[in-house]
């Protein structure tokens, strides 16, 4: 799928152009619903287009671009002469910053406004992974005599997590870890994150060895790409639970793989992939000691709108429009 969203001002009137190849009634649903809301708040009209060559034509008159599922570079940006910023969500691995800066162009993402969404999908997968909730479930429904039931479990009180990243989500994951009695690791490349005297900053090597949990919460950049390989699953305890709700592209997937089914790790919960949608032949469908969602985590509901995040486009649309910096700004123009 792509889609993006983008604001122009063809004509002399506001428009929020919204391209997507979505067909299903859900998607449709989500879409209508972002749109009446984007005018409500914005003010502005709203015209649909499909990606490719209509998309690149209505992209010249545009202000804004919100970039889903595309690739923002210097040859995308270069054709909208009238671009002002480049929002994104969260992540922000599909956009050039080099780019926007050597063209002019604002570049931010909504860093911190899924942490609370993001956190508690985090507990909920720890906690359905401990509890065996994937397996009881499917034992009820598929009606299965209680007295043959064998399963292991484990309460997570007492658990060491090891949080890689400890931005909004990763403090969030961290304080929700404190309800449940855990121990916490952290690492972060920024040396200036201190520890609050709960959270115990450690080095990337003592983290995956010494943690019954490895959570991952960094995003995707040329550092980070394939941080975590088949030497960092060597390192981790045999007992040890991965869990990824950043970017798919931090994992060696092949390596995760293998390393899960050799049980060089216990099991691992993902919620994002190399790549997207998850090919219907991955075997990480087929292992039973996985937990799998289709990249949810920072989803507030089940449309997969997201009003907090909406309402911070917005705010960072109106700033640029009355000459202001945007909010977590990616880059600085002169």
């Amino acid at each position: 799928m792509q889609t993006a969203n983008v604001f122009s001002s063809k004509h002399g009137i506001e428009h929020e152009r919204w391209f997507s190849n979505e067909d299903s009634y859900s998607r449709l649903f989500y879409r209508d619903l972002k749109i009446k809301y984007c005018k409500a708040f914005s003010g502005r009209d709203i015209v649909i287009v499909p990606p490719g060559k209509e998309m690149l034509h209505h992209i010249e008159d545009c202000q804004v671009i919100i970039p889903e599922h595309i690739k923002v570079d210097h040859s995308l940006l270069s054709t909208a002469k009238k671009i002002k910023l480049v929002q994104t969500g969260a992540g922000f691995d599909n956009v050039d910053i080099d780019a926007c800066t050597q063209l002019g162009i604002w570049a931010a993402n909504a860093a911190g406004v899924n942490a609370q969404a993001v956190a508690e999908h985090v507990m909920a997968l720890i906690l359905s992974y401990y509890k065996n909730i994937p397996f009881l479930d499917a034992f009820m429904k598929n009606r299965m005599d209680e007295k043959q039931l064998d399963y292991t479990g484990s309460e997570i009180k007492g658990k060491t997590i090891g949080i890689i990243g400890l931005g909004a989500i990763g403090k969030k994951v961290a304080e929700f870890c404190r309800a449940f009695d855990m121990n916490v690791l952290a690492y972060a490349r920024n040396t200036v994150v201190q520890s609050d005297g709960f959270v115990k900053m450690t080095d990337f090597d003592n983290l995956v060895s010494a943690s019954d949990i490895v959570s991952v919460h960094i995003s995707l950049n040329q550092q980070t790409k394939q941080l975590i390989n088949k030497a960092v699953f060597k390192k981790m305890k045999n007992t040890a639970l991965f869990i990824n709700t950043a970017r798919g592209g931090i994992v060696n997937e092949r390596d995760l793989t293998d390393a899960l089914k050799n049980r060089d790790i216990s099991g691992a919960c993902l919620d994002v992939f190399e790549s997207e949608p998850l090919p219907t032949d991955s075997e990480l469908r087929n292992l039973c000691n996985v937990i799998l969602t289709p990249h949810t985590a920072g989803m507030p509901d089940g449309l997969k709108f997201h009003k907090k995040r909406y309402d911070f486009f917005v705010n960072n649309i109106k700033r640029v429009e009355n000459g202001e910096e945007p909010e977590s700004k990616l880059n600085q123009l002169l």
